[in-house]
């Protein structure tokens, strides 16, 4: 190469360098290619543990405590423990469930509060071929039964909290009498454990797992209805855990452990060599003082969380941590980057998923570009998808599909306009279902969609698509509400107010609140006597008792001209849900209302009292907080 031709070269190499720089830049390809890979990676991982028997999750973790005997694998308030202590409990924990007549293939019901023992009985359950059923501990009454009636577990282990023994000790009778379950408090099972050997039980338990077997039975209330058991399949948290490296970080999970989010997540971390630190519930006050005396670099969310913390007086030590990222669901984007800013965190990682496993997405966010996107596609993800992932038109006043009338046929929405996500599959069986439920599982499929014989999965959720590729959450189809972390189905609180003597009917719906994350709950009543009669105290005392927390309707809507229906007798929730509790509002859309009395349970009081355009002042100034 002589002197004039190799200048030449040289830019010719750069330009090159640059137009390359700028595509990937434009069109986001070398993250397109590196999550197709690690996808594809999952997905031939699950083939060779298949075909060598070990698709059990117990296995990598084995391997993973062989290596790391004294690495630190759990930190809770109480103490930590190595990856060589949390092998033995976790073993002596699988003795003990094989001598009491555990069998492979079983449920193990938890009733659980989060800590390190929670992540012991998993790992456990796992270790003999079995899975635990994570119960809501809040719940109680028949929504707590129907949960424990679900995975039928000849046993349920229940966390030594008071208030947790409390609610199972209301429905013991039910569970010894009508579903043959035995009650073990979590006390007695790891004193009794302690008695067994550490060594790990024979691998003929843990063989041949099936792929479609739980990791853990998770419950979602769907669209309506109770709650519904959903596996969260060994296969789909092996192809993602077998990909991950160990890490020096420490990720902090104060979410529920019985709810996917956390669980999964936490889990995901341990089995792959990076430690885990548990807090026993969230605290907005104590947060931070478990973030920092774990030393953790990572935390788990929901986005109730993080305007909880944000909503803290900001403090000298808001950035003295060692937080580098957080993972979760949920947040919003009008807190977004305040949160970023004010605690210094450099990566957000927001995902957008369900129990049912059938949409994904994912938004690794570490600048302004994609803040408040629950997902990102470069230009090949959003060819592979183009065909899976279908918007469609919805119809608003019933959450179905829109279909025109002449065909049949339901109408493609652009991406950018956004509609409920339809998933493309190939037959039923490519969704696992819900847990012994055909008929709530037969209800999230959609055929004959644009031509006879096709197949869709209902995501139950409408998203948009940016030309670029981001993807934005706009709003959950369907009855059910998210209210303080929680999904809160309409009917199963409708069936228990409707149970209340003078009640007729009740329609309860999700409100929007000034300054509040999520719907708080608003039920709208058909009295069948007069309201001078009706004793509000007492049935606020009803409706607490029978339901949890979270699912108690903050606001009462009595409706003056009976109950409201459409021209097909179904409830009408979408002119009360669009009113919310305004009181100015009232009326505007549901012409009927107008004269409908307002009230709400005040976060002082303990029965429901009128509310006014006083009250309403007091959430719109933040000097009431529900």
């Amino acid at each position: 190469m002589n002197q004039v031709t190799a200048p030449l070269v040289a830019a010719a190499v750069a330009g090159t360098a640059t137009a390359a720089a700028y595509i990937n830049a434009k069109w986001h390809i070398s993250n397109d290619i590196k999550n197709i890979w690690t996808v594809k990676s999952g997905e031939w991982a699950v083939k060779r543990a298949i075909a060598n028997a070990r698709l059990n999750i117990f296995f990598l973790f084995e391997d993973t405590a062989t290596k790391y005997p004294d690495k630190v694998a759990i930190w809770s308030r109480e103490r930590s423990y190595t990856y060589r202590e949390t092998l033995e409990i976790s073993s002596q924990l699988a003795h003990y469930f094989l001598s009491i007549g555990v069998q492979p293939e079983q449920l193990v019901a938890v009733y659980l509060m989060n800590s390190p023992e929670f992540i012991f009985i998993w790992l456990a359950l796992m270790s003999i071929g079995c899975a635990p059923a994570g119960i809501n501990y809040n719940l109680n009454g028949d929504g707590l039964t129907h949960c424990l009636k679900v995975p039928n577990s000849a046993f349920v282990i229940v966390d030594d909290d008071a208030e947790c023994r409390e609610r199972i000790e209301s429905v013991r009778p039910i569970l010894e009498n009508d579903l043959n379950i035995t009650i073990l408090s979590l006390s007695e099972v790891m004193q009794k454990a302690g008695e067994f050997p550490r060594s790990t039980p024979d691998e003929k338990y843990r063989l041949n797992v099936k792929p479609s077997f739980p990791l853990m039975l998770i419950y979602t209330s769907g669209t309506t209805g109770l709650p519904k058991g959903c596996a969260f399949t060994t296969s789909r948290f092996y192809a993602g855990a077998s990909v991950a490296r160990p890490t020096q970080d420490r990720w902090y999970c104060c979410m529920p452990l019985y709810h996917g989010t956390g669980a999964i997540w936490s889990l995901a971390r341990l089995v792959s060599g990076t430690s885990i630190a548990i807090g026993r519930k969230f605290s907005a006050s104590n947060f931070w003082n478990d973030v920092r005396d774990s030393e953790s670099t990572w935390f788990i969310y929901v986005g109730e969380t993080v305007r909880y913390l944000l909503n803290n007086p900001p403090s000298p030590q808001d950035k003295e941590h060692k937080i580098y990222g957080m993972l979760g669901n949920g947040l919003r984007p009008d807190v977004w980057e305040r949160f970023q800013q004010r605690f210094g965190v450099q990566e957000i990682n927001e995902f957008f998923n369900s129990t049912e496993g059938m949409l994904g997405l994912m938004n690794v966010n570490r600048g302004p570009f994609t803040t408040g996107a629950v997902g990102h596609h470069g230009l090949l993800l959003r060819l592979h998808y183009q065909n899976q992932y279908i918007p469609v038109a919805i119809d608003h006043e019933t959450g179905d599909i829109w279909r025109d009338p002449k065909t049949g046929f339901a109408k493609r929405q652009a991406y950018e306009e956004g509609g409920e996500i339809l998933v493309a599959v190939p037959s039923k069986e490519a969704f696992q279902g819900y847990w012994k439920n055909n008929t709530a599982t037969s209800k999230k499929f959609a055929q004959d969609v644009f031509r006879k014989g096709d197949l869709y999965y209902r995501s139950g959720d409408a998203l948009r698509r940016t030309s670029d590729g981001r993807w934005y959450f706009i709003d959950r189809l369907g009855d059910t509400f998210r209210w303080k972390s929680e999904n809160v189905s309409t009917a199963e609180v409708a069936e228990t107010i409707g149970r209340y003597p003078g009640v007729t009917e009740a329609n309860v719906y999700g409100v929007l609140v000034p300054n509040h994350e999520g719907r708080a709950g608003c039920a709208a009543l058909d009295l069948s006597v007069r309201e001078t009669e009706f004793d509000w105290k007492t049935f606020a005392r009803f409706v607490c008792e029978k339901l949890p927390r979270y699912a108690v309707p903050v606001f009462l809507r009595v409706t003056r001209k009976g109950a409201r229906h459409t021209h097909n007798n179904k409830q009408n929730k979408v002119p009360l849900r669009q009113e919310g509790v305004d009181p100015a509002l009232k009326g505007t859309k549901d012409v009927e209302g107008a004269n409908d009395r307002l009230l709400w349970l005040s976060p002082a009081g303990d029965e429901y009292v009128d509310f006014g355009q006083r009250e309403w002042d007091l959430l719109v100034a933040k000097e009431a907080r529900l």
